[in-house]
């Protein structure tokens, strides 16, 4: 997109979108609406999104992409200042700055038929990454340009999957489910020593299992029986189909989308891998990162104590980046263990090897010491 000056257009409005409104997270309909074309400039297009304006893509399908980028390289180019000092402040001011780039990137819409396909000359053909994040559409729909490329990226992840070296195979994430891209986690479960309950009574528990990879580790170690659980249907799904794949369907089954089995069946082991960071997510992706007032790390400790067999431990993977950031401190975490009636039996460590940890980033000097900082903790914990 063109950023060279032209002289005012008059656009025309819509007063209502000419089709429903579809969106992942929730994201409220946009109350004004224009209609837009390749004759919209990038700086109009980019104020105008600013002001909570909403355009509706009717030109060539490329075109909306240029245009999407040129308003990213607008919205990347504003960085508030004077930059914060303090860790917390500077993860606050992140995450707002985020929250601003996703509201105003997501008010280029295009329309998305009941056949999955995009209506415009040139689109590609997003039948399959739409039937397969969307499941069957009965009418035509009207969907963020930045949803719809999340939508076509994540289907690509699907197909190709992820190499996880500690399993010897690939792990294909679903939309809406956290990859296992940070695969020191995965690392650190594959050579923890296994409780001794394990080898008499060997059932595990995998509470938010996500894409299931943690699950499939557990069995290709010898647990004979896991009982996945998730709050996201997606997540249960694609670990079922990543069970199917590895061979493993005999082992692995899910319990429940709350975070422990319904029930009160012991396991030998327990394993939770919650959200690192306390914090509202804003997606169901997001889920993967935020765990909203520690909700998740407290309820798997608060029940695990009453779900151990004798013997029996649970494994809680945590990164200590929420202390680096100030958002919680590792007395919380050693209150909490000692408040639900466990105690630590011993400890794996690990330091970060994703790319916000080994690549620079000087704009960013307060988080990008966080980072640094980071470590990947296996906690062994067992009943007192």
């Amino acid at each position: 997109m063109s950023d060279t000056p032209r002289s005012t257009i008059v656009l025309p409005t819509l007063s209502t979108l000419p089709a429903p409104w579809h969106s992942e997270n929730g994201t409220p309909a946009p109350r004004r609406l224009i209609a837009a074309d390749d004759i919209l400039r990038a700086e109009a297009a980019y104020r105008l999104a600013c002001e909570g304006t909403a355009l509706l893509w009717h030109g060539d399908y490329p075109g909306a992409l240029r245009l999407l980028n040129a308003m990213r390289r607008r919205a990347e180019r504003r960085r508030p200042r004077p930059a914060p000092t303090v860790a917390a402040e500077a993860f606050h001011q992140h995450r707002r700055e985020r929250a601003r780039l996703a509201r105003v990137l997501g008010l280029l819409l295009v329309p998305l038929d009941a056949g999955h396909r995009v209506p415009l000359h040139r689109a590609p053909d997003v039948r399959e990454a739409c039937t397969a994040a969307y499941g069957p559409l009965l009418d035509n729909r009207i969907v963020s340009l930045r949803e719809l490329l999340g939508v076509i990226g994540a289907h690509q992840w699907r197909i190709r999957g992820v190499e996880v070296p500690a399993l010897g195979a690939r792990i294909h994430p679903h939309y809406g489910v956290f990859s296992p891209v940070r695969g020191e986690y995965v690392d650190l479960l594959a050579r923890a020593p296994l409780p001794p309950a394990a080898h008499t009574h060997p059932i595990a528990y995998d509470l938010g299992t996500g894409t299931g990879v943690l699950a499939a580790l557990l069995a290709r170690r010898g647990l004979r029986r896991i009982l996945v659980t998730d709050t996201n249907p997606r997540a249960l799904a694609c670990a079922l189909d990543n069970a199917h794949r590895l061979g493993l369907t005999d082992r692995v089954e899910t319990a429940g989308g709350g975070l422990y089995p319904p029930g009160h069946d012991q396991a030998a082991l327990v394993v939770c891998n919650p959200p690192w960071l306390p914090g509202r997510p804003s997606s169901t992706l997001d889920e993967g990162v935020y765990d909203r007032d520690s909700r998740m790390l407290h309820g798997f400790l608060d029940g695990l104590a009453d779900r151990l067999l004798p013997g029996g431990e649970g494994w809680l993977i945590l990164s200590d980046l929420a202390e680096h950031l100030g958002q919680r401190s590792r007395a919380d975490l050693l209150g909490a263990v000692s408040r639900a009636g466990l105690r630590v039996t011993g400890r794996l460590d690990t330091v970060p090897r994703h790319p916000r940890a080994t690549t620079p980033d000087r704009a960013d000097p307060v988080l990008r010491a966080a980072r640094w900082a980071e470590v990947t903790s296996l906690w062994r914990l067992a009943a007192t």
